[in-house]
């Protein structure tokens, strides 16, 4: 009998080994054999510190208390927080907003201001080269200073009442995640599908050559007017020509789709399909590979669902108007591109509306990958949203797949486009001319999450494009940056 030991103990050791991982399953076998669905939901326009700086277990406010003070526009320490210019809220006016010590601040704090989320606060300038600027070299300190917006900059939330913030406890929170470009929605939605930045051609010699910014040498920092302000307690910044192309014909910021629908009408007796193409506000057709391209050619399926997308494409009066569902037409980056030109058989089988979205949850029948653009009321944007609404919306649409069929192989990742003007403590890593910007929440939620985790990763937007190429085998786009992680820690076979 004793010759027979060794042999039980390895069947033994084996058995246990295959029970703890160890049959040499890859961690690539394990995402193709338990993630067959991947549904990425995009929020718009808030910083990290601003909705989860209190979070247990971030590196949330406890540890900015050094960083947050605010420089003025020469680089001297601001005695105080600029006024809120135009008002916070419909119920702070600027003169409430004077005189607030310089440092981050609760929006909603009961013995303060009292504004809680439920309450829409005025937007905040969140555009390429300002964000830059305000960044200051990775020091974060020149926010209030180069705003259109004032203290608001530096407005937080306490967060804990939010139905994400509670999904986040129970899930993974990555607060390391920064967003893939400066700046603004337009931007930062291109480098959620393309990891790219899109190109006016011969914009100097175009209809939009009064579009190109006015920049410095240093390529980043804009040119101020004569007559702006010296000093952010003064007034807001002016500058010579804050606009939407750099001086090499890119755009970096807001442009419309060059089809229907987009902020920009058909021309008079044109076709009723294309934002007018003199327009200078209208970006050319783009051809630059996206992940769409990616997925299709391997036969993975895809979609890119929107709110309101079907009303907006037969009611114009729908996009940007201030109330519901206030459709925001550069919040939809494929339709930028010629492979999804109206007409076309992609854009049929690949653009699609919220109610498709609902509709393929209930059924069991998601595609592989979904990417799903809430409507503007339910975005969470500062200026025409609430905090609240689209907290809610987002939780209930992870709530109503976590209640179908489709849960057990599902990874939701929930993310905003961009940090909306609002001030972080944490200086975004050095990347490239583009980015990454600033620091934004990003929630993974799947029922193999690490559960309750806090995850200190480095990752970017172009982090959720190297997830999507890693689980389903394909080639990374070009400008997806290799220095990132790929949120697959988040995760817990």
């Amino acid at each position: 009998m004793r010759r027979h030991i060794p042999v039980l103990a390895a069947a033994l050791l084996g058995i246990l080994l295959s029970g703890c991982g160890g049959s040499g399953e890859t961690l690539d076998d394990k995402l193709q054999n338990k993630v067959q669905h991947i549904v990425v939901i995009y929020g718009e326009n808030r910083s990290f510190d601003n909705l989860y700086g209190n979070f247990p277990g971030a590196n949330g406010l406890a540890n900015a208390q050094a960083t947050m003070t605010q420089a003025d526009r020469d680089g001297s320490v601001l005695a105080m927080l600029p006024p809120t210019w135009g008002g916070m809220t419909a119920n702070v006016p600027q003169a409430a907003t004077v005189n607030l010590p310089n440092k981050a601040f609760r929006v909603d704090d009961p013995s303060g201001f009292n504004q809680p989320i439920t309450v829409t606060t005025r937007d905040l300038v969140h555009r390429f080269y300002n964000e830059q600027m305000q960044i200051d070299g990775g020091k974060m300190d020149r926010f209030a200073a180069w705003t259109d917006a004032g203290g608001l900059t530096m407005g937080t939330y306490n967060g804990s009442n939010m139905a994400m913030y509670k999904l986040a406890q129970q899930y993974a929170l990555a607060d390391n995640f920064f967003i893939g470009a400066f700046g603004g929605s337009f931007l930062n939605h291109f480098w959620l599908i393309c990891a790219c930045t899109p190109v006016y051609p011969n914009a100097a010699s175009s209809v939009a050559a009064s579009r190109i910014s006015a920049v410095e040498a240093d390529g980043v920092t804009l040119k101020v007017a004569p007559d702006s302000p010296a000093s952010a307690l003064q007034g807001p910044p002016k500058f010579v020509n804050d606009n939407t192309l750099t001086p090499d014909g890119f755009a970096v910021n807001t442009m419309q789709p060059p089809y229907e629908p987009s902020g920009n009408a058909p021309a008079s007796g044109g076709n009723a399909a294309l934002a007018d193409p003199a327009n200078s506000t209208t970006l050319p057709p783009q051809a630059l590979k996206t992940i769409g391209d990616t997925l299709t050619a391997k036969g993975v399926t895809w979609a890119w669902y929107a709110g309101a997308w079907s009303q907006a494409s037969s009611d114009r009066s729908v996009i940007y108007n201030n109330t519901v569902p206030n459709f925001q037409a550069h919040h939809q980056p494929f339709n930028y591109f010629a492979r999804f030109a109206p007409g076309t058989a992609d854009r049929t089988t690949y653009l699609k509306d919220y109610t498709d979205l609902t509709a393929a949850i209930d059924a069991g029948t998601l595609p592989a990958v979904s990417f799903y653009k809430p409507q503007g009321n339910l975005n969470q944007h500062p200026g025409y949203a609430d905090v609240a609404d689209g907290d809610q919306h987002i939780a209930d649409v992870v709530n109503r797949i976590k209640a179908s069929k489709l849960w057990d192989s599902t990874v939701i990742i929930v993310t905003y486009d961009e940090n909306g003007g609002f001030w972080d403590h944490v200086s975004p890593p050095k990347g490239d001319r583009w980015g990454p910007g600033q620091r934004v929440p990003t929630i993974v939620i799947a029922p193999f999450a690490k559960m309750g985790y806090v995850d200190h990763t480095q990752y970017d937007t172009t982090s959720i494009l190297a997830f999507i190429t890693r689980r389903f085998g394909l080639d990374p786009l070009p400008g997806v940056r290799t220095n990132m992680g790929d949120l697959t820690n988040t995760l817990d076979f």
